[in-house]
C-alpha cells in the first residue's frame, strides 16, 4: 500500500482551532450511509454490557523554549541524562548545545528522528510544569499565529479522567466527553474500563516513506490493568461490545491481542511500536470513536484498517461537504463494523 493512497484534500477553514460544543458526531456503520448523531445519541447507540475503554494518559508540558527561542519537544527519557526529543535541527551539528530555561543546557548526540541530546542535569515532570508548554498540533499554532498556548488550552487538551503523566500529546477523542456523560453511561450500565498510553513520537511523526509498510513506528509505553482485562474478557463472554475511545485505545488493545504486551501482576505492560494498516484483523475493538485526521497520517491508516480504504476515504468527504471540524479540536467520528 502507497503512503499517497492515504491523501485526501482538507479545507483549511475546516481545522479546528478551538473546541466547539456541542460536539457534532459522524455515524459510520458498516457500508450503510453515513449520518450525523448528536453525542447523546451516540451515548444511547451504547447498550448495557457494552464496554467503554479509555486512555487516562495526561499530557505533560514537554514543550520547551530555548533561549533563542527553538522549540524543543521532549518525548522520552533514555536514562537520567538521555533524552528522545524534537527540533528543527537542520543547522544543528552532533555536539551542538542549545540554553533552556532553568539553567539546563541540551547537547545534540544523535541528529535521527527523534533527535538524542544529553542533559546537563536530570529532569522530570516538576521542570516540565516549570518552563514547558503543551505541544499542541503544529497546523494549530501556525494558524493561530501564535507558537504559544491560550490559557484555555491547558483544560481543553487533557481530558477529564487524565491521571497518569506522561503523553506529549492527548487522545483528542477523548475530549469530548464530560463527567456527565460516563455518568450517563454508567446509568445505562454501560461499564468503563481504563488503560494508558502514553502518546509519543510514534503516534503523531509523519510518514515520510512512499510505501507504507515501510515506515518504522517508534515505540510508546502501554499498560492494561488486570482489571480492564477482566472486564474485556466479561464483555466478550456476554456478547458485549467493545467501543474504543480513540486510536491510542485501539492500538493498545490490539497490542495486548497481537501479544506484544508482557502479562504480569498488574496486568499487561510494556513498549509497543504496533502499526496498524489494511488489512487487519481487530480482535479486541466492535465500534472505534476517534477525530478526523490528517491526510498521510498513522491514525488515518488505522481508521483505513478498521473500516476499509475505499469507506473510510468515501466517509471523509462525506464529512468535508458536511463542514465536520477536523483533527485535534475537531468533531467527532464513530465506526461501527
Amino acid at each position: 500500500m502507497r503512503t499517497e493512497d492515504l491523501d485526501y484534500f482538507c479545507p483549511p477553514e475546516l481545522i479546528a482551532l478551538e473546541p466547539a460544543r456541542p460536539t457534532r458526531v459522524a455515524w459510520f456503520c458498516g457500508s450503510n450511509p453515513p449520518a450525523e448523531l448528536t453525542l447523546p445519541q451516540l451515548l444511547h447507540k451504547m447498550a448495557p454490557g457494552d464496554l467503554l475503554v479509555r486512555n487516562q494518559t495526561q499530557v505533560i508540558p514537554a514543550r520547551v523554549f530555548a533561549e533563542d527561542q527553538t522549540e524543543v519537544l521532549f518525548l522520552k527519557a533514555v536514562n537520567n541524562l538521555t533524552w528522545q526529543v524534537l527540533f528543527p535541527a537542520q543547522k544543528k551539528k552532533v555536539g551542538d548545545s542549545l540554553s533552556l530555561p532553568g539553567g539546563l543546557t541540551l547537547t545534540l548526540t544523535e541528529k535521527n528522528l527523534p533527535q538524542i541530546v544529553a542533559t546537563s542535569r536530570s529532569i522530570d515532570f516538576d521542570y516540565f510544569n516549570q518552563h514547558g508548554e503543551l505541544a499542541l498540533p503544529p497546523y494549530i499554532q501556525a494558524a493561530r499565529g501564535d507558537r504559544h498556548n491560550r490559557t484555555l488550552d491547558s483544560s481543553w487538551y487533557q481530558s477529564i479522567w487524565a491521571s497518569v503523566p506522561g503523553s506529549v500529546a492527548a487522545p483528542t477523542a477523548s475530549l469530548h466527553f464530560s463527567t456527565e456523560d460516563i455518568q450517563t453511561l454508567k446509568s445505562r450500565e454501560v461499564q468503563i474500563a481504563d488503560l494508558t498510553l502514553h502518546v509519543g513520537a510514534g503516534t503523531f511523526l509523519p510518514i515520510r516513506t512512499a510505501e507504507l509498510t515501510a515506515h518504522q513506528m517508534h515505540s510508546e509505553w502501554a499498560h492494561i490493568p488486570s482489571v480492564t482485562l477482566a472486564a474485556i474478557t466479561d464483555t466478550r463472554d456476554r456478547g458485549g461490545r467493545i467501543w474504543a475511545l480513540g486510536t491510542t485505545v485501539a492500538r493498545t488493545l490490539e497490542s495486548f491481542a497481537q501479544n506484544l504486551l508482557q502479562i504480569t501482576d498488574v496486568g499487561a505492560i510494556g513498549e509497543t511500536k504496533l502499526f496498524i494498516y489494511p488489512p487487519y484483523e481487530f480482535q479486541n475493538v466492535d465500534v472505534l470513536l476517534t477525530n478526523f485526521h490528517q491526510p498521510k497520517s498513522t491514525l488515518l491508516a488505522l481508521v483505513a484498517a478498521f473500516s476499509s480504504l475505499e469507506r473510510t476515504k468515501a466517509n471523509y468527504q462525506w464529512a468535508i461537504e458536511q463542514k465536520f471540524r477536523l483533527f485535534s479540536y475537531g468533531d467527532l467520528s464513530a465506526w461501527s463494523k
